[in-house]
């Protein structure tokens, strides 16, 4: 059966349909795995930096020290080593996926409990080289289980299994964030890092039941390593040399030479570009939301039980309504549904910027926001794993996630200036419109390649089906 199918040919989305497609095992172990990958986020971020600042260290070493969470953004440096690595001893007996997995998951938990027995404010060096591991071992985490996610079953589970992705990783937010503050409040910061490094043995247990999965490459990517093997068979390189020459040409080189090849040039940059500017509506928006509550006149209290628990709740509906229809729909319709939904619900909090500090405006602002942004982030999510090559699954997927987000995250640094020239109103109006690129880039791969269409997504043939 072929990826790029999804399934019978005749019906690409045949198979569980709507609601059943979350009873699928494989689908269920993404909420495990979705937590066990959110967990570490915040305990090396924003939860990180409160307990610094709790301890007492200085505000010039907690900038430093939240340079840690860059190693999200930089994973694709090593994911080449993680998709075509196998680790001795381990890897042959769990596979390449599931041991990789399973070291990740071991250097953060084994991290998080070296922060729990070290006081910062005695040995801030032995935090911060314990913190480092931690983010470097989430980063690798997050590799890891992206490949899995993409590999584990076929295209028109891939909503799905990003919903209960979303689902468990939003948890995971919530129990590091929240959950750790209430268990320092009541403890010490020991006992609720101690807590998080427990809780890590979720990801652990959850590795050690599912199974690898399977997966062959097709003859476009066995040509093209042929090709490979020829050129080095050429060259004068023998020995170590030679070796190292193959593996870093495999590794490296033909992850993106497979991708340019299947897609051809103008096509595959057209798709880069859709991939960078799908979210640049909702994370220009995102960095000034919690500023505009504050400034409109909300409280505390209100934008933490509305903004935030209330909002959870609408992303996650969101995310398993777009899990479900991509499952009935595809993704193609549901990707132009949701580049237009997601910047649209955008002008809502221009409404609630004229309207003022109304509780049921805002209601109606997270309602309409949420709900959409999580099914833009289920569909997008099976999108990106349509566009990956198994065969080179953990290189091509860090690629476009880190893509995903990078054109957002630097031109959120510069949305506080523009509210302050235009006022809350038409700031919104902008972030809005900042999504009309990404539309008109979805409509124009409908025409050149189509996401639903067989042949036109990943080049590989994956017998995924078993549990």
């Amino acid at each position: 059966m072929s990826a790029a199918s999804g399934g019978d040919p005749a019906t690409p989305y045949g198979g569980h349909t709507g609601l059943r497609v979350y009873g699928h095992p494989r689908v269920i172990a993404m909420a495990f795995l979705g937590f066990s990958a959110g967990l570490p986020l915040l305990l090396v971020g924003g939860t990180f930096t409160a307990w610094l600042q709790d301890m007492g260290v200085g505000l010039a070493a907690i900038g430093f020290l939240s340079w840690v969470g860059t190693a999200h953004s930089v994973k694709v440096l090593w994911a080449p080593f993680v998709d075509r690595l196998t680790l001795p001893g381990l890897g042959t007996l769990m596979g390449r996926r599931r041991s990789w997995m399973l070291l990740a998951q071991a250097v953060v938990g084994s991290a998080l409990l070296g922060m729990a027995l070290t006081d910062p404010a005695e040995h801030l060096g032995l935090v911060a080289v314990f913190a480092i591991a931690a983010g470097l071992g989430s980063a690798t985490q997050d590799v890891a289980i992206d490949a899995y996610r993409v590999e584990a079953v076929d295209q028109h589970y891939q909503a799905a299994m990003a919903a209960t992705y979303v689902l468990g990783y939003r948890i995971a937010l919530l129990t590091a964030g929240a959950g750790a503050l209430h268990l320092a409040s009541l403890g010490d910061w020991g006992v609720a890092y101690g807590g998080m490094a427990l809780l890590m043995g979720v990801g652990l247990l959850t590795t050690l039941i599912i199974r690898e999965p399977t997966t062959s490459a097709s003859g476009g990517t066995e040509r093209q390593e042929a090709r490979v093997a020829a050129y080095l068979a050429r060259t004068g390189h023998q020995g170590l040399r030679r070796r190292t020459t193959a593996w870093l040409i495999g590794a490296v080189v033909c992850p993106f030479a497979d991708f340019f090849r299947r897609f051809g040039l103008p096509v595959a940059l057209l798709i880069l570009l859709f991939v960078a500017t799908f979210r640049i509506s909702d994370l220009v928006m995102g960095v000034m939301a919690n500023p505009f509550y504050l400034d409109l006149g909300f409280t505390k209290e209100q934008i933490a039980n509305v903004a935030a628990a209330f909002g959870l709740a609408m992303t996650l509906l969101g995310a398993g309504v777009g899990g479900v229809l991509v499952s009935r729909l595809g993704l193609a319709p549901m990707l132009i549904a949701t580049a237009v939904l997601a910047p649209l619900t955008n002008l809502t909090f221009s409404g609630l910027a004229a309207l003022g500090p109304q509780l049921p405006g805002l209601v109606a602002a997270i309602v309409a926001d949420n709900v959409t942004g999580g099914m833009s982030i289920a569909v997008f999510l099976a999108y990106l794993a349509s566009l990956t090559n198994t065969a080179y699954t953990a290189t091509q997927y860090a690629l476009f996630s880190s893509l995903m987000t990078l054109p957002g995250q630097l031109l959120g640094g510069l949305t506080g200036v523009v509210a302050e020239q235009v006022g809350w109103i038409a700031f919104f109006g902008i972030a809005a419109a900042a999504g009309l690129p990404a539309l008109l880039l979805a409509l124009a791969l409908l025409r050149v390649a189509h996401p639903d269409r067989a042949g036109t997504g990943r080049d590989v043939e994956t017998p995924r089906q078993k549990r």
